[in-house]
């Protein structure tokens, strides 16, 4: 695909149109920089669960060699959620796939517990870099001036897809917030 290109994203979303044909769990496909593919599945009966995921993983490879658009099985990963999970390893053309605790898909951070500290934190630096650039690189201060700055810089790394991770603990919530009240002790 061309890289950067308006078309490349939506050519290649046609190209993997039919990689869920035959899939009995929930498969996500995004077109983004890293062409993520998402697989997950739930059920009452974990040892069906299990078997079913793999068989959903051997027919992804399968359709993958079919295609011949091989899955870098480097990085792929497995993620388990909820503390009754049995952990079984997973495996892609009979390499295991590694265990992570926490995995970044379109710019947010889930982690194994459900937990959006990390995306706080990590919201929270990129704010917080931005700021001080501002905060440096400009010399006359108005309200105006920095207030436009502030909302197209700074407030977007502090908004960005809050609905699906909307931090609920009070030291998440004041950990963003310690930006906005730099930002009004920077103003005169």
């Amino acid at each position: 695909m061309p890289q950067g290109s308006v078309l490349g994203p939506i050519l290649f979303l046609i190209y993997i149109n039919d990689l869920d044909c035959g899939i009995t769990n929930w498969i996500l496909k995004f077109a983004d920089d890293s062409h993520d593919t998402k697989i997950f599945g739930t059920s009452c009966d974990i040892h069906q669960l299990l078997r079913k995921l793999q068989e959903d993983l051997n027919d992804l490879f399968h359709w993958s060699t079919e295609w011949q658009m091989l899955f870098n099985v480097d990085k792929c990963n497995v993620m388990h959620f909820g503390k009754h999970n049995a952990h079984y390893d997973y495996t892609l053309n009979n390499k295991s796939l590694v265990e992570v605790t926490e995995e970044s898909t379109l710019g947010i951070i889930i982690s194994g517990d459900l937990k959006v500290s990390q995306q706080c934190s990590q919201a929270y630096s990129k704010a917080s870099k931005l700021f001080g650039v501002l905060n440096r690189s400009t010399v006359y201060k108005s309200k105006d001036i920095m207030l436009k700055l502030y909302k197209s810089l700074v407030r977007p790394h502090l908004e960005y897809c809050t609905a699906a991770w909307s931090p609920h603990y009070v030291k998440d919530k004041e950990l963003l917030e310690h930006i906005q009240r730099r930002f009004t002790r920077m103003i005169p």
